[in-house]
């Protein structure tokens, strides 16, 4: 049984059944990584990286398709019917064909199958689509002009604290190496750096950009993110900026 830690892994990964990992092909179901920088003999020839793990995932997996369905069902969701019938349409099979090679007592409960395949796949497209939209508040309109985004990104003082440190490493008042892609992280992030901008001063946009230069080199990102996260408003033309 294949167990696959999925939680950061894209769906053009998960379809290829590897990706790149520190100048490396990784395959997704082994953990077998090949370098970019070598050539790999097989079958006397020479193969790149990519190549090589694509040979890999067949001679081992059989396909990214067949390890993708031997993963356990709690992660997959997948029913053992399901299973047996994915496998059976991925072949190519006749519903007349599957109807001989399975438990099924008519072709008509096969095209049922096919039909519920067909919604689970419609289902799960909305379902990631929400799911994304949870993790990036950036898409939320109802959170523009909002200065906590919501309950589910509150932050406890301990957790600011351990953030702060953590990126801050040469003293709040200094610069970071770089701007946290994690919401919650930036979020505390842009709450600190805000205090480098006086309540009630209206800044030019060069005025704001020096401050957040301070910061980090990509002030450009900071500047957009104060805007979007609600934390400072500007004026229509973009020549004034100020705490909100």
């Amino acid at each position: 049984m294949i167990f696959l830690e999925i939680q950061n892994i894209s769906t053009e990964a998960l379809i290829k059944g590897y990706e790149m990992k520190q100048e490396s092909y990784q395959c997704l179901f082994c953990k077998q990584s090949y370098h970019l920088d070598e050539v790999f003999s097989y079958d006397n020839r020479f193969l790149t990286a990519k190549g090589i793990i694509k040979k890999h995932i067949e001679l081992e997996h059989i396909s990214p398709f067949h390890a993708l369905l031997a993963l356990d069902k709690k992660v997959s969701g997948l029913s053992e019917v399901q299973i047996e019938m994915m496998r059976h349409f991925f072949e190519g099979k006749t519903d007349q064909e599957i109807v001989n090679d399975s438990n099924l007592s008519s072709v008509s409960t096969v095209r049922q199958h096919r039909f519920k395949l067909r919604e689970k796949e419609k289902q799960a497209k909305i379902f990631v689509a929400l799911m994304q939209l949870m993790k990036n508040p950036e898409h939320y309109q109802i959170h523009k002009g909002a200065r906590q985004v919501d309950e589910r990104y509150s932050i406890e003082e301990k957790e600011r604290e351990k953030v702060l440190t953590t990126y801050f490493k040469n003293g709040l008042d200094a610069g970071i190496e770089t701007i946290p892609s994690k919401e919650k992280k930036k979020l505390i992030i842009l709450q600190h750096v805000l205090k480098r901008f006086e309540a009630e001063k209206h800044y030019h946009e060069k005025e704001v950009n020096e401050i957040l230069k301070t910061v980090h080199i990509d002030f450009v990102s900071l500047r957009r993110h104060l805007i979007e996260y609600g934390f400072m408003e500007r004026s229509d033309d973009g020549s004034e900026y100020w705490v909100k």
